[in-house]
């Protein structure tokens, strides 16, 4: 839907279309089955630290309704500073807990999470989205992870989230411990609240112990010389995104993420008779693809989920063929068969599956659009043979450029 009336909304000083600016992808999550493994691939061989877990089986009404389902614990991950950058939830308990979940079975995204500027942008949108109509899940705060929000569904059903602020996990590599967590809030806040630095100076004149939240701490041994650090992995994952959907109707969903959320298209490609829609929120090429159901099986994906891929970018070039080596080395399945027209503003990506078969798309180098909202001609950008990795690469007029990661790595 348009805002027919043309009204403008003031986003910290500026007129936009809508009350809020998405700046980025904050976190991601999958619904797994095969719990126990997807935290060791994603921990061991991916290296995200754990941050915090939580027990999802409080929320059943008798111990009945979960009983041997698995693990109860909902997990979160960071390869930065961020409480959370990714999440696995157990597919089974959500959706022996959940009918909605029970009803779509392929949509094991747990959450797209989108971050805005402030936390009155998210008080705005709450109310931007009820004017219009859109269905809004659940909004107030989260706890583990201390971020504001609300939630929408795509027209799929996906869940997305917009979201201001997030727990930042500091040098010592310790969570917020649980007894902070009497700040969470079931609906939509009033304005304005605390500052986190007023939470924390509550909880130390009430005697809290600050390191007393989790800390993750490595199982492999750092011996690998990663760029000057001893890590424990011969690469560094320091952004996630895009995400790739496979959708119903790609118009529909382009005109949800366009219009609802704000995203703006970069590019289409037509492959295969079939539309493909690549959309962005910042100067990346693309944070999200949009592609037709009927792709999944004729690139031989996995039919049970609705991800074409989740993305994670690595620190440079080096460090992608040897995450390509290593994980190849540790029993992970990866494949070249995605062509790369179907990525364009990528170069070189590696496609990699999880214990439940979800795509990972791993590659260092995104395409930067700049003040003239323009992506790089086709016939300029380099040409790429899946599956042939050059010694070394001719930088690019971006190369380098982007979001950066500010570290530190370990």
């Amino acid at each position: 839907m348009t805002n027919s009336a043309q009204t403008k909304f003031n986003v910290g000083g500026l007129l936009l279309d809508r009350p809020f600016k998405i700046r980025r992808l904050g976190h991601f999550g999958f619904n797994m089955v095969n719990m126990e493994e997807g935290v060791r691939f994603y921990t061991e061989l991916l290296g995200f630290k754990v941050s915090d877990n939580n027990d999802m089986g409080r929320r059943a009404k008798s111990p009945e309704q979960i009983a041997g389902l698995g693990d109860r614990r909902g997990w979160f991950m960071r390869y930065g500073t961020d409480h959370h950058a990714f999440v696995i939830f157990n597919k089974r308990i959500r959706e022996a807990l959940n009918p909605e979940a029970r009803a779509k079975p392929e949509l094991t995204i747990n959450q797209i999470t989108w971050q805005v500027g402030n936390l009155r942008e998210i008080g705005n949108a709450i109310k931007w989205f009820g004017d219009r109509g859109v269905k809004i899940q659940r909004s107030g705060r989260d706890m583990p992870g201390s971020n504001w929000h609300t939630y929408i569904y795509d027209p799929d059903g996906h869940t997305n989230e917009l979201y201001y602020g997030i727990e930042q996990v500091g040098w010592n590599g310790h969570s917020k411990p649980k007894i902070m967590y009497n700040r969470r809030f079931d609906e939509a806040p009033e304005l304005p609240q605390m500052s986190e630095f007023e939470e924390v100076q509550q909880a130390l004149k009430d005697g809290v112990d600050l390191t007393s939240g989790y800390r993750h701490v490595d199982r492999l041994p750092a011996t690998y010389d990663v760029d000057g650090i001893l890590l424990p992995r011969p690469f560094k994952i320091v952004r996630i995104g895009p995400v790739s959907l496979f959708v119903k109707d790609v118009a529909a969903a382009e005109t949800f993420y366009r219009d609802t959320l704000g995203f703006i298209p970069t590019e289409e490609v037509t492959w295969r008779g079939h539309r493909c829609v690549f959309m962005r929120a910042n100067t990346e090429h693309h944070s999200l693809a949009l592609y037709p159901l009927a792709l999944r099986e004729m690139l031989g994906l996995s039919l049970h989920s609705t991800c074409m891929a989740f993305g994670l970018q690595l620190a440079n070039y080096q460090q992608l063929r040897n995450a390509v080596r290593f994980l190849s080395d540790h029993g992970a399945r990866v494949t070249d068969k995605v062509p790369p027209e179907l990525y364009p503003g990528i170069d070189y990506a590696a496609h990699v599956f999880d214990p439940d078969g979800h795509c990972l798309q791993l590659y260092y180098y995104m395409e930067q659009v700049g003040w003239d909202g323009k992506p790089r001609p086709k016939e300029v950008r380099p040409k790429v043979s899946p599956g042939e990795w050059p010694e070394v690469l001719e930088p690019m007029s971006d190369t380098y450029q982007g979001e950066p990661y500010l570290g530190p790595w370990g």
